[in-house]
Parts: C-alpha cells; sequence; structure tokens
C-alpha cells in the first residue's frame, strides 16, 4: 500500500542517499515488498506473474566495450553507432566507437561542471536535428544551480557551451539530470527535489519536475501550466524513455519503494506526501514499485515492446514487459555481475550499451571499472 508520509520528510532527507543506498534516518512503519510488484489499488488491473530472477530468455553480455571510465553517467546514440558519453567527475565528454577496437575520443570538458556527491555532468542527448545543426545537450550541476546547455560538435572538437535553462534548484543529492529528445521533437529533462521534498510540490520551483522544453530552453507549446513544467510531484527521476508517444520515467523512492511512472501531461506523482502505490485521486500511481535494495534505479531504454532498467544498489538490469501502456512481469538479470549499473542506452543495431557506475563513491570498483557492456536483448 501506497502510505503517506510525516510532515518532518523535508529535514530528514538532506541524510538520504537517492542514488546508491536509498539511506536514510527517517523511520516510517509498514511492510516493505519483497519483490517488485504493480499497483494494488485497481481491482480491474491484471495481475502480474511472479517477479523472478531468471535464465529464461536472457540477455547475454556478448562483449565489454569500453574499461577504465570515471563514473560514466550520460550516453546516446551517433547515426553510425558510435555513442557519446559522459562523466559525472571528470566533465569530459568522450566519443565511444561501435566497431572497431572501440576507440575512446576526449571531445572535451564541460568546465562549469562542479562535482560533488551526485552532483556534476549528468546527462546528454543529442539534437534530433544532429546530422544539421552537430548540436549535443547536456545536463550540468554549476556552483550555482542545475541547467542544460548545448554546444556544437566540430569533429572531434567540442565548442563552447551555451546555457539555455538554467535556475533548477542545486543539491548535493537528487539533481535529477536525464535528457531525453521526444517523438515531437522537445526536450523532456528530468530534475530531483534536493533533497527538500516540498519542492516537488510546488510548481514554480523546478526541482522535482519533468520538465519540457524547446531546443532554446523556452517552454515547449502545449505544456499544462504554460511554464517548462510538464509533470511534477517527483522525488528523483533519472531514467526516461519513449515507447512511441508515451513517456516512461524510472524514480528513486525513500526507504520503501522504488517506482515506474507512466508520464502524463500535468499529473502530480505524489512525492513527498506519498511513496509507492496507494491510489489517491489526486495523485498518478506507479505502474511497477521495487524494494530499494533490488533497484535504485536510474537509466531506462525501452526496444521491442520491453523497458530495461538498470539498478544501482540493486545490481541488476531489470526487464519489463510493455503492452499498449501497461507495464508487467519484471525480471533481474546479472544481479552482482558488475556491480551497480547506472545508464542504459538502445544502439542503432538495436542491441544494448549498459554503463557500470562502480566509482561514483558508493560501489567497490574493480581494476576494470568502470565499465561499457555490450548486450544482446
Amino acid at each position: 500500500m501506497r502510505r503517506a508520509l510525516p510532515l518532518l520528510v523535508g529535514a530528514a532527507l538532506l541524510a538520504a542517499c537517492g542514488q546508491g543506498g536509498n539511506e536514510s534516518t527517517l523511520e516510517i512503519t509498514g511492510t516493505a515488498p519483497a519483490s517488485p510488484s504493480g499497483p494494488t489499488s485497481d481491482p480491474t488491473a491484471p495481475t502480474d506473474p511472479t517477479p523472478s530472477e531468471t535464465d529464461d530468455g536472457a540477455p547475454e553480455v556478448v562483449e565489454t566495450i569500453a574499461t577504465g571510465l570515471e563514473a560514466p553517467w550520460g550516453l546516446d546514440f551517433f547515426e553510425d553507432g558510435d555513442a557519446i558519453v559522459t562523466e559525472r567527475d571528470s566533465g569530459r565528454v568522450l566519443r565511444v566507437a561501435a566497431d572497431g577496437n572501440h576507440e575512446i575520443t576526449e571531445l572535451g570538458t564541460i568546465d562549469e561542471a562542479a562535482p560533488i556527491a551526485e552532483a556534476g555532468l549528468l546527462g546528454v542527448a543529442l539534437s534530433p536535428d544532429f546530422e544539421r545543426d552537430s548540436t549535443a545537450y547536456f545536463y550540468v550541476s554549476t556552483d550555482e544551480d542545475n541547467r542544460v546547455v548545448r554546444a556544437e560538435l566540430d569533429g572531434d572538437s567540442l565548442g563552447e557551451p551555451e546555457p539555455i535553462l538554467t535556475g533548477i534548484p542545486l543539491g548535493q543529492i537528487h539533481d535529477g539530470g536525464r535528457l531525453e529528445f521526444g517523438p515531437d521533437g522537445y526536450l523532456y529533462v528530468s530534475t530531483g527535489e534536493t533533497g527538500d521534498g516540498p519542492l516537488a510540490q510546488d510548481r514554480s520551483s523546478l526541482a522535482g519536475k519533468i520538465l519540457r522544453v524547446t531546443t532554446d530552453g523556452d517552454p515547449a507549446p502545449g505544456n499544462p501550466f504554460d511554464t517548462e513544467v510538464w509533470t511534477w510531484g517527483h522525488r528523483n527521476v533519472q531514467g526516461l524513455a519513449f515507447d512511441g508517444d508515451r513517456l516512461w520515467a524510472s524514480e528513486f523512492g525513500l526507504d520503501t519503494f522504488d517506482e515506474l511512472n507512466l508520464i502524463e501531461r500535468g499529473e502530480n506523482y505524489g512525492w513527498p506526501d506519498v511513496e509507492g502505490t496507494g491510489g489517491e485521486p489526486e495523485y498518478v500511481d506507479p505502474q511497477l514499485t521495487w524494494s530499494t535494495d533490488e533497484a535504485s534505479p536510474s537509466g531506462l531504454a525501452h526496444t521491442d515492446g520491453q523497458l530495461w532498467m538498470a539498478a544501482l544498489r540493486g545490481e541488476r538490469l531489470w526487464r519489463v514487459e510493455v503492452n499498449r501502456g501497461r507495464a508487467t512481469n519484471p525480471q533481474g538479470f546479472f544481479v552482482g555481475d558488475y556491480g551497480r549499473m547506472r545508464t542504459i542506452g538502445v544502439a542503432p543495431d538495436g542491441r544494448l550499451w549498459v554503463m557500470t557506475s562502480n566509482r561514483d563513491g558508493r560501489g567497490e570498483p574493480t581494476e576494470d571499472d568502470d565499465r561499457i557492456l555490450l548486450v544482446e536483448p
């Protein structure tokens, strides 16, 4: 059941760990789910089969594309299959070749990135018109705020970043950071509530939201409140993925429930008043929830009727079946094999690139970390 949270949640959140362990000094009564589950408030909803870690139709790691990266965070793909990758703490922007020896080229650095705790150089998205405008978009934590900047790529050289959306509240935790262009051509931006829960319920704040903006950073036409805000009431969304016109988001919970949400224009997703599934009419329930030790979800990707979700504390890759906007049958793979999994993307050839996050201050890195794994779904 979804549970109402005490009003003192805002102060306690400053001790919480939104990306890694979900640790907190806040005490909440109730029972955590033993395994991933779907919403229970709708008696007409289909009953999910028991989720499992299974070898049935399991994905396979077929190659290690890169090793020795430093807390890689953002990922997108060029038309030729190469990837653009950001490193959270170093501020580096890399191009990773898809073929051959997977050569890694440093395109430049985002010098205004100010890494501390969970903040730094986070998401990246290439322009839908990249072949024409050669522009990449980045989510950056600076000394003053979180912001979205854009920069042109001239061959293998990154140009000077230009801010297009500034003033997103900054925290040492819960900075959001994922960027994703939608099929409508607008840029969707996930933000966190910085550990200050009430900001998620303040529609005048850009914190704890999913934003929808133009390529110049202006509120996109059709936004519900004539601002940048698309949805609100989020704790810390770090995964965005489109299934046709539908947008999905993976979200960190506090101590009990992590969430997979279907994002609907203008809706409120409940944080910090509720966590998980409860059925209150003013909030949208998650489609699936996980206990925090099984997930702590970050990156999200969709391909061939399936969502793939990278889990940090859960140290696994989740696969979720999707049919007509309904998420069911979550299954976990590679449990503990590669440590913390941060980001996942679908390459142009249909295979998955999965980035580990064992050098982010919370993992136990091996000499090969961090890595990019090539996965056959």
